[in-house]
């Protein structure tokens, strides 16, 4: 069959782009997953009046205004504040490691001078890197205690690497808090979806124009498929039959457990860097402030990616880099193919990157679309 675009990936990359095909151009769009549901790894669901995440804690959050006044036309967000808890020498404390984490850990007058010492380096409400403080003389204590207890072990566990064998991003993407202030997202916008996730995946394709077909892998249909644009938001070297070789992911497996007691724990989502072969707690019933007399958590374990496993996260070092870019030369000389997601383009994206991504892609789409 012909279709006038075909997304390879049910998404928020290709849902976004599949509404905006749909609703501004009024073209015909075919969304083919290999899942059984759409939202890819937002997708959530209702277990006993509790809005389950099937892969792990997803919060929104954004400080770009019109992503956000984008998915507001989807979904409406219930204004939750994300915090979490990490637990470190016996005490469960406040992730990014801030002030309150300093006095939780330390004794008074040890906590006092340590926060004099920060405050004359940098500014109250500061966000600053390990990197960063570990180049400060006097704070070497200091610098050297966060990197092993909040830091070290927590990367070997997630990645089984030490945090120098991975790029600078990954220890900048959780800084030192010069404050108080617990949240963990500073964004001006943050939520859950009112209805869930899949709810509102749902209402971005709300349209005559727009199927899906589910259960469908893209090596299995793609000659029997003819398109005038495909948007693939797949795995580029899947795409590509691995020519150059696999490029390397972590990846995860979800222990879901129901507890019969109001509440497991003291916040959605609890961290252990230190203890437990899993590296976080998620509990749901917090996201929605859902009350009922049981709660239903997830023990998050990462682990080696294999064929056929879910890739979670691209392994961010210079060779994956290197691999990745030799596939990217090649999918730059291919005539009316997108390649746009997470793994699409090999990268670590928040939900709003994403979706700014996918709208930024349209755009140039539509005013090309105008010049013919």
């Amino acid at each position: 069959m012909h279709y006038q675009n075909v997304i390879v990936g049910a998404g928020l990359a290709g849902l976004t782009i599949a509404e905006r095909l749909a609703n501004d151009l009024n073209e015909q769009v075919l969304i083919i997953d290999k899942r059984e549901h759409i939202g890819g790894n937002v997708y959530d669901y209702s277990y006993n009046d509790i809005m389950v995440h099937k892969y792990g804690s997803h919060i929104f959050h954004t400080n770009n205004r019109e992503v956000w006044n984008y998915l507001n036309t989807f979904t409406s967000f219930y204004p939750y504040q994300h915090k979490i808890k990490g637990f470190v020498d016996g005490q469960f404390i406040p992730i990014p490691f801030n002030l309150n984490s300093l006095y939780m850990l330390f004794p008074i007058r040890m906590a006092q001078e340590l926060e004099s010492i920060l405050l004359k380096h940098y500014a109250y409400g500061s966000r600053v890197s390990i990197i960063d403080i570990q180049k400060i003389t006097e704070l070497t204590f200091l610098s050297q205690y966060i990197y092993e207890k909040i830091f070290l072990h927590y990367t070997l566990k997630q990645w089984q690497c030490e945090p120098n064998k991975l790029d600078s991003s990954v220890l900048n993407r959780v800084p030192i808090i010069i404050s108080k202030d617990d949240r963990y997202f500073y964004d001006r916008f943050q939520g859950i979806p009112m209805q869930g996730y899949t709810k509102m995946c749902e209402n971005m394709i709300d349209s005559k124009y727009i199927s899906v077909q589910y259960n469908t892998k893209w090596h299995e249909v793609k000659n029997d498929i003819k398109y005038n644009r495909l948007f693939f938001c797949g795995a580029i070297d899947e795409f590509f039959d691995y020519e150059f070789g696999a490029l390397p992911y972590r990846s995860l497996e979800f222990d879901f457990v129901c507890f019969e007691k109001e509440y497991f724990q003291g916040s959605a989502v609890v961290n252990y860097p230190n203890n437990y072969d899993y590296t976080r707690i998620g509990e749901y019933k917090y996201f929605l402030d859902s009350k009922s007399k049981h709660s239903v958590v997830s023990f998050e374990y990462p682990k080696a990616y294999s064929q056929g496993d879910e890739r979670y996260y691209p392994i961010p070092n210079q060779e994956s880099q290197v691999l990745y870019q030799s596939y990217k030369a090649k999918a730059e000389k291919l005539k009316n193919v997108y390649f746009v997601g997470r793994l699409g383009e090999y990268r670590y994206y928040d939900m709003d990157k994403v979706i700014s991504r996918a709208l930024s892609l349209f755009d140039e789409i539509y005013r090309d679309s105008k010049k013919k």
